[in-house]
């Protein structure tokens, strides 16, 4: 069950430093979506921390069991947040934080049915 936990968890601060990185270098194919949803441009970075910090808090909690399940939990919030951003702005392209909504969940699960 380690194993599916440490792929999980490996996966899902990749993809957030990736998506945190598009944000703090300012990629045009992720800043104007995230203005469509109503984030002001002031914000953008600390969504960007938000994300670096769920990913260092995945990695540290392979080692630390509640550091794993708080940073699970926090990147679920974080998700859901997105979700509703992207349906109270009407957007429906909310698919990819819905999607990693769900791995997010499925992190959690992994990582409290490994401790």
């Amino acid at each position: 069950m380690f194993i599916a936990t440490l792929v999980v968890s490996v996966l899902l601060a990749v993809a957030l430093t990736f998506s945190a990185i598009g944000k703090l270098t300012k990629n045009p194919s992720v800043i104007p979506m995230l203005e469509q949803v109503g984030v002001p441009a002031d914000k953008i970075p600390w969504l960007a921390y938000a994300e670096i910090l769920g990913a260092i808090g995945l990695l540290v909690g392979l080692l630390v069991w509640p550091i794993g399940v708080a940073a699970a939990v926090g990147v679920i919030l974080y998700f859901v947040g997105a979700v509703a951003a992207h349906l109270r702005a009407k957007d429906k392209d909310f698919a990819p934080a819905a999607g990693l909504a769900v791995f997010a969940v499925v992190a959690l699960v992994l990582r409290v049915l490994s401790a």
